[in-house]
């Protein structure tokens, strides 16, 4: 587990977005996956950017979601499929169709679950997942206490990230959908790549445990401490409860140029 510590979100999002670039060079048709909430955004941003300037392209690039609400209508602004087209997928040029995401409109919700998780298999595997974390250390909507072997199924959201989810929803935690659809824990540690971002002092005790802390169903991040291949990059903020922090500075400071993420 690669941990990188960064000023603000503007360098994290910079340093993803040269991941993203490195893979696409090599490999144009590389299979993304694809994460909502307010952490990501620096890196779609910042991809947009590069896009904008004619440096990257998503042509031939195919994307899965990460999850997705139960019963949110097809047109509303918080459904994640909407979300991910709005803050990434409209602003880059994806072929029509190929960013996909869990069904969760869908009348036989454990076929639909099903067949996402095959549509991942059938593109050959996620090559690089981007992820945030929840304060209780939840990756995609795996709450605690989820199967570490879980595949993409349904879930019951709780409190506390249905309370953390409520500004997205104008504070109102009465429209905040109580299940979701997530990939799995097994489903993203399936991925080739995974990059893991965490900002803010509300994420520190999760990124503690998730670094530093024991594999444990209850803190379901830590699973990633079994991965080849994780980065993990924070601000200042959310870094402060690492007992290490001064190694993994001078880690990444340290590194070789060849040496990408």
């Amino acid at each position: 587990m690669e941990v990188v510590i960064l000023a603000e979100a503007a360098e994290i999002g910079g340093v993803a977005a040269d991941a993203f670039a490195a893979l696409l060079e090599g490999k144009p048709h590389a299979v993304l996956g694809l994460a909502t909430g307010s952490s990501p955004l620096a890196i779609y941003d910042e991809l947009a950017a590069r896009y904008a300037a004619g440096r990257i392209s998503f042509r031939r690039a195919r994307g899965f979601t990460l999850d997705e609400y139960v019963g949110l209508p097809a047109d509303h602004p918080e459904r994640y499929r909407n979300v991910i087209d709005t803050v990434f997928v409209s602003r880059v040029d994806f072929a029509p169709g190929a960013v996909q995401g869990p069904d969760g409109l869908a009348e036989d919700i454990p076929a639909a679950c099903a067949a996402y998780e095959d549509a991942i298999q059938q593109a050959g595997g996620v090559d690089l997942q981007v992820v945030g974390i929840g304060t209780d250390g939840h990756i995609g909507f795996n709450e605690p206490g989820s199967s570490l072997a879980s595949r993409t199924r349904i879930k019951t959201l709780t409190r506390q990230t249905r309370l953390d989810n409520a500004r997205f929803f104008g504070g109102d935690l009465d429209a905040v959908p109580t299940h979701c659809l997530t990939q799995g824990l097994a489903t993203i540690m399936a991925a080739r790549h995974v990059i893991l971002v965490a900002l803010g002092r509300t994420k520190a005790e999760a990124v503690h445990q998730l670094v530093e802390g024991g594999v444990s169903a209850m803190w379901p991040a830590t699973v990633l401490q079994h991965h080849p291949h994780v980065t993990v990059l924070l601000d200042d903020a959310a870094a402060q409860r690492l007992q290490l922090v001064d190694y993994y500075r001078e880690t990444y400071r340290s590194k070789p140029d060849w040496q990408g993420l």
